[in-house]
């Protein structure tokens, strides 16, 4: 899987943790969620963003760009 980058997230006065991607917002997390993103988040910060926001590799990227359809 590739290294997420450019991630970054921001808690709020209010408990609300807002996950964004290259400045532009990727996720908005309240409540339970919130806190429990906030748990996992040490660990790999950048892998755990990528992977809430639901922006990361799926691991196809090479097979597609070989694909007939995709050559230019």
């Amino acid at each position: 899987m590739g290294v997420a980058e450019g991630f970054r997230h921001v808690q709020r006065a209010d408990g609300t943790v807002v996950i964004t991607h290259h400045g532009r917002i990727a996720g908005t997390l309240r409540g339970a969620r919130a806190a429990e993103f906030l748990a996992e988040v040490d660990d790999d910060p950048q892998l755990v963003m990528a992977r809430w926001t639901g922006n990361y590799r799926h691991g196809n990227e090479r097979t597609a760009k070989q694909h007939p359809r995709n050559r230019g």
